[in-house]
């Protein structure tokens, strides 16, 4: 078993849109992602994308427009030099009461059934607090990133009693620090 790094991809990869992304022109990456999961790609870590895209189940995109996304995604990472090893969605609305959809740990259970990953030895990097609790339900280290949804469930988070999690500016940051933890944990 190895760890992962588990990402949301809207608001960390790619910039977050309130009217959803529907379609490829509507997906950018933000500033940093592309290098950030080529340094990324280098390590043992599986990098598996968990995102909640309840556009596909209020009828604003279908699984294979979706799908078509993800793929012309994972396509630039790759051209990049970075890897996606998974990626697991969510279709389900919020009041659908679903076990998938983040704040709830079943993407990430499911993950980790099919690709033989130790959640324990895991992070998730995320731009919510969802994105936190559901690294906090299966013992994750989780980081919040202040791109995309960030700086306001951030906002959300210092009046709430979610306090244990990593903050960092950005995807790149992030991957920064969990490379240095993970440098630090094989040279004890």
């Amino acid at each position: 078993m190895r760890g992962a790094v588990f990402l949301e991809r809207d608001g960390v990869i790619n910039e977050n849109r309130a009217d959803y992304v529907k379609s490829w022109d509507d997906f950018a990456f933000l500033p940093g992602a592309l290098p950030a999961l080529r340094r990324l790609a280098a390590s043992s870590f599986a990098i598996v994308v968990v995102s909640n895209q309840s556009a596909i189940n209020r009828g604003l995109v279908s699984w294979s427009e979706v799908n078509e996304i993800n793929g012309l995604m994972v396509r630039e990472i790759e051209t990049a030099g970075g890897r996606i090893d998974g990626i697991y969605i969510c279709p389900h609305r919020p009041d659908e009461g679903c076990d998938c959809r983040k704040p709830k740990p079943g993407l990430l259970y499911q993950a980790a059934d099919e690709l033989d990953i130790a959640l324990a030895s895991s992070y998730l990097v995320g731009d919510a607090l969802a994105d936190i609790e559901a690294a906090l339900a299966v013992r994750c280290i989780p980081f919040l990133v202040l791109t995309g949804r960030g700086q306001e469930e951030l906002l959300i988070a210092r009046g709430s009693r979610v306090t244990s999690f990593f903050l960092a500016s950005d995807l790149a940051g992030a991957v920064d620090w969990i490379l240095s933890i993970s440098e630090d944990d094989r040279a004890a």
